[in-house]
This record gives C-alpha cells, sequence and structure tokens, in this order.
C-alpha cells in the first residue's frame, strides 16, 4: 500500500501532466524511489491514482528496463552489454562482480545490498565499457574501478 505522502506525490505529478495518465512514468519512478520497486500492490493503487487500468500501467513499467517489478537490492548495478561495452571487457566485469559477490546475473546478493543486472546501453559507448550504478554513470569501468565503487557503497 502506497502511504498517504507517496499518494499525494503520485496525485501532485498527475496534475502537472496534461492527462493523469501522462504522469505514468514518473508516478512509477516515484514509488520506486520510495520502495526500490513496484509490486503488484503498489501498480494497482497507482493505476487507480492515475485513472488507467493496472493492465496498461504494467505494459508501461515492463517495458523501460529501469523499473523494476521484482526485489532489487539497495544498489542495483547495469552493467552495459551493447556491443562495444562487450568488446572491451563487460562479460569480465559482470563475471568479477558475480565472482565478488557471490550472485548471478540477475540476483541479488545476500546482504541484499546489490542487484546486478544487464542493460543493453547506456549510451556511454564512447567511456565503454560503462556501468549505472544506482545513479552514478560510470564510464572506462576496469576491475579495479568496479571494485573501489562496490568498497565506496558498501
Amino acid at each position: 500500500m502506497l502511504t498517504g505522502e507517496l499518494r499525494a506525490e503520485v496525485l501532485a505529478l498527475a496534475e502537472q501532466a496534461p492527462t493523469r495518465r501522462a504522469a505514468c512514468i514518473d508516478a512509477l519512478k516515484a514509488v520506486q524511489a520510495r520502495c526500490r520497486f513496484v509490486d503488484d500492490d503498489a501498480l494497482a493503487e497507482t493505476a487507480a491514482l492515475l485513472e488507467m487500468p493496472a493492465a496498461e500501467l504494467d505494459e508501461v513499467a515492463t517495458f523501460y528496463n529501469l523499473i523494476f517489478r521484482r526485489p532489487v537490492g539497495e544498489t542495483v548495478l547495469l552493467i552495459c552489454n551493447s556491443i562495444t561495452c562487450w568488446m572491451l571487457g563487460a562479460e569480465e566485469l559482470s563475471a568479477h562482480v558475480c565472482s565478488r559477490l557471490g550472485i548471478r546475473p540477475g540476483g541479488t546478493s545476500a546482504d541484499g545490498r546489490f542487484t546486478l543486472l544487464p542493460i543493453v546501453c547506456l549510451g556511454h559507448c564512447d567511456r565503454a565499457p560503462a556501468m549505472l550504478a544506482g545513479d552514478i554513470l560510470v564510464g572506462d569501468v576496469t576491475v579495479e574501478r568496479l571494485d573501489a565503487l562496490l568498497e565506496k557503497q558498501e
């Protein structure tokens, strides 16, 4: 269930948009910012506030790869796997994260701190390999830079 404060935030976003439905992505981002992911109940309640069917909001939520419909760790590590990043070592970086955190791609560390997910492109090809750690875009990622980033987040 959404808190009163979050309901008010979603409604405020809906008021600012040309139509209530036009606020759907911002509303999903707001829910996710507070809850770390958008569960079925939060999605249904948000859809009702936006006066749209929950199925339509779910279509939006599952289309955008930065809206999480399942629980994720406190920090989501998105390693770009586009051709440029792949050629410059994205697979090695992903394998290193898996080894260090004891997870598989798509998994969350036992302490709930990190989730590792692939992402098709971060638009940072000139600084490949690239990753997004939470809200931090990192380019020219090496194993050493990745370790330093993880240590900073721990």
